[in-house]
This record gives structure tokens, sequence and C-alpha cells, in this order.
């Protein structure tokens, strides 16, 4: 039985290439070489799978080798699993056999957590509570239904929008049980099974659950972590006329895993090709708030700047604020908005009324004071995390974020998922680098949050030393939640 062509995007002989970079080793022939290049470039999810790689000929070409070294490197890979082939439909990228996953190791109550990239309530969350405790009294009188929020949260919502330069109004938004809510609620909207959605690789796992829930298809575009820009937006729009998706999910500022930040110009590009592909886009804008090199408001404008009525916007109090508040909000045209409230009344009925107060009164002056204290708590957590690996794991190289709550760190070997086995063993929990990638892959690659207090962030990197140093055997699989 011949392999079923996968969804896909088709990579060019001359950027290949150019992604290949110098390929001969030299001890191998050539053929092992140039395949052992290719399974890296798939291991760290530059070819994400699905990818439609060029003809022989046009691969020898931009390569300076002979047809026979690239049919013998396209056997290797073949029977490798990382390449699969049809007859008139050339080759693609194919999942190199999906392994079982395993639980974690019985640990004891000295477990570090590092696979939950969020921090503890927020300072003035206990003030803020007993304020909305006693401003519940003026809600009471009422029915307590609110499927767009209460007015006055909306309000501070729209205000913040309109102050970092994308002028918004109540009427543009909706207040949600967190920012994944939102994105069900848009995703149920926007696309149903079979359907097409571009994503980022990597990118937030809980978003490729959703998509994969909803018997959509999560169509990949790789980010370069180590570019000056991180997005590859001629791959976006390619992928856009080529697989034409019912919508984007995108993370543009400090992107979930990588800490990537695209720059206005970049945002101006991307909204240009959505735009002109008319292909909606959800903004996941969960982190925009945790910049720790300045003020979010002096940051580029939000990407709905320049996508216009196709981008809906969706946030959350729970990596500012704290994850137990679960309130977030979508920001969309009143078009978009009034089908996404008709969409969530099959979800629910609206947002606890008590909690949407708390955050209203977190959104006051007292409360945008407390978040600068935790961003700059947050900058010493991830210089303390950054001088960590560099005393214990030296080889590990990653680019510093300019916000967020992570470090994306590449290894020079691909053992992300032999090190998250191994790491329990050694009394700390790590998610690998395969379950940011919608096929798996990315072994080079492990995320590194820096929520916890730098002690504790200390302690983590000397386990995790242990545990790197300890690692054998072959890849296997761990399925932990990720946050």
């Amino acid at each position: 039985m011949e392999p079923t062509l996968p969804l896909g995007g088709r990579i060019s002989g001359p950027r290949l290439a150019v992604m290949l970079g110098s390929w001969r080793q030299g001890s191998r022939q050539g053929a092992a070489d140039l395949a052992a290049a290719i399974e890296l470039q798939v291991l760290d999810g530059q070819l994400p799978l699905g990818t439609r790689l060029p003809a022989e000929r046009e691969l020898a070409d931009a390569l300076g080798a002979s047809r026979t070294l690239i049919g013998g490197a396209l056997d290797r890979l073949r029977d490798n699993g990382f390449v699969a082939s049809r007859r008139g439909a050339g080759s693609w990228i194919a999942a190199p056999g999906r392994r079982r996953r395993e639980p974690l190791a019985a640990a004891g109550d000295d477990l570090i957590d590092f696979t939950h990239a969020s921090s503890p309530a927020i300072p003035g969350m206990i003030g803020a509570v007993d304020v909305a405790r006693r401003e519940l009294l003026g809600h009471l009188g009422d029915h307590g239904y609110q499927e767009r929020g209460l007015l006055g949260l909306r309000e501070k919502i729209a205000q913040r929008y309109t102050e970092r330069g994308l002028p918004t109004t109540a009427a543009q938004v909706m207040v949600t049980n967190g920012a994944h809510h939102a994105f069900v609620l848009a995703l149920r909207m926007l696309a149903g099974p079979g359907d097409r959605v571009l994503v980022e690789q990597p990118t937030y796992p809980n978003a490729l659950e959703a998509i994969r829930a909803a018997h959509a298809i999560p169509v990949p575009v790789a980010l370069d972590p180590t570019g000056a820009r991180g997005w590859d937006i001629a791959g976006v729009d390619a992928a856009l006329r080529q697989a034409a998706p019912r919508f984007a999910y995108l993370v543009v500022d400090f992107q979930n895993p990588t800490g990537l930040r695209l720059d206005a110009e970049g945002r101006e590009r991307l909204g240009a090709v959505l735009t002109r592909a008319r292909t909606p886009v959800v903004v996941d804008e969960t982190l925009v708030e945790l910049d720790l090199e300045g003020d979010p408001l002096d940051g580029p404008p939000p990407l709905g700047a320049f996508a216009g009525d196709l981008a809906i916007c969706v946030g959350s109090a729970s990596k500012s604020h704290w994850g137990g508040l679960r309130i977030g909000w979508i920001r969309a045209s009143e078009d978009l908005l009034g089908r996404l409230v008709s969409a969530r009344y099959a979800v629910d009925l609206g947002s606890p009324v008590f909690e949407q107060v708390v955050f209203t009164e977190l959104l006051g002056d007292e409360g945008w004071a407390a978040l600068g204290r935790r961003r700059t708590e947050l900058r010493g957590n991830r210089d303390a995390l950054v001088s960590a690996v560099h005393t214990h794991l030296p080889e590990w190289t990653f680019s510093l974020p300019e916000g967020g709550l992570s470090l994306w760190c590449r290894m020079p070997e691909p053992v992300s998922s032999r090190l998250a086995v191994a790491a329990a063993g050694h009394g700390i929990q790590i998610a690998p680098g395969s379950r940011f990638g919608v096929h798996g892959g990315l072994e080079r690659w492990i995320r590194l949050p820096f929520s916890l207090p730098p002690e504790r962030i200390g302690e983590a990197v000397r386990r995790l030393s242990a545990a790197a140093a300890a690692v054998q055997g072959t890849p296997r699989s761990l399925d932990v939640p990720i946050s």
C-alpha cells in the first residue's frame, strides 16, 4: 500500500541547501552525511512533517552533488522512516515511528516541577480579593449571567488595547474563562473536522491538543529560535497559499516556548500576508505583559493593528497575575465577536462574576504597580537561570528572551526525550522539546521556565546537569501536562 500524501508546504532546493549548510562531514560516504544532516533538521523541527522535498535533480543542482548521492541519501532516509515517497508525488518528510509514552517515575516530595511556566499569585492579590468582596454587593441584585462579561472589566481591557496601539471599545471585548477557553471558542467558530490550522513550530502544546480534539489538522511553519527575527514570513505566505488553512494561530509576543517577539516591521509584513490571503488569525497575547526589559506599552503594536478585522486577539490573567484566576478575553471586530457570543452558548453562559470583579481591581493603579514588581522579580529569576545554565550546562545554547517565562535551550545532541525520562529519576520533571512540535521532533531542544525562585532554579539546573550526564540508550517519549 502506497503512503498517503500528507498536507504540508514544499521546500525548494536552494532553500534546503541553505538550511543544511556545511553538511559534508568527510568521515562517511556523502549519502550518509546528507541523510544525517536532513535527519537533524527534522529532529530540530526545522523540516516539519509533511514538508515536500525538492526533486532529485533540483536538489542535486542546489547542493552541487550527484543524483546518485541524492538517491542514496533518500534511500537511507526512507529506511530510517524520516522520508516517505510515492510514484508521481515525490518525497516528503515523515514521522520516524511513534514511541510508547511512559508515565513519570515516582518521585518524592522534593520533586521540582519544571513543566509549568507559571508563577504564584501576584503581590496584591489578597487586597484585590478583599476589595472585590465589597464590590460584589453591587452585583448581587442582578441575575449574574454575563455572556460578554462585566462592562467595567471590558472597558479596562479595551483601554489597554488602545494604549498599546489598537483602538478598541468595550463592544469589541468578551470576557472568557482563560485564554485557552477563548482559543477553543474561536476554534469552534472557525474550523471543523478536516480543516487546516496554521501554527508555529514549536508552539504551545495545549493549543495543538485543542486543534486535534476538534479533528482539525495543524499545519506547521518552522520558527528559527536563533534568527534575527524568528518568523519565516515567506514560509507563512507559502503555507497560506498551499495549505489554505481556515485560520492561523500565532504567538508573536514572547512566544511559548521560544520567548521570541516579532518586531513592528515583521508584524506589518505578517499582517499584509494574512490580509492578502484573507485568513483569520487568532493571536495569543497571554504573555504580552511580561516584558522584562521595558514597559509593555513601549513594545510593538498588537498584530491586530496590522491584520484588521481578520484578527481575533486572546489574552489572560493566568501568566501575568495567577493561573488560578481563570479570567481571559477575546478582542475582535463587533461582527466576529457577535458570532463568538453565539458560539459560546453551546459551551457556557458566561464567566464568574466574582473573579471578574477581582481582575477589574487588579487592572487599577495598584495592580499595575504590583505587575511591575512581578516583572522585576521574573527578570531576576531569568538571570539566575541563565547563570545556572552557563555554569552547569555550558554546552547548551539559547537566545536571551526579553520577556515571557522560559528559556528555549538547544542541546548538542538530540536527546530531549531521553533527558526528560532521566530527569525524573533525579527529582526534576521537565517537558521534552517533542511536546512543542506538531509531530514530535525538536529533540535538540528543551524548555526551561524561570518562574521559580532563584535558589530553586539553581537546584533544578544542578539536578538537570546530573541527569544530562547520565543519559544513555534510545530516545523515549514522555507525556506530561504543559502550561
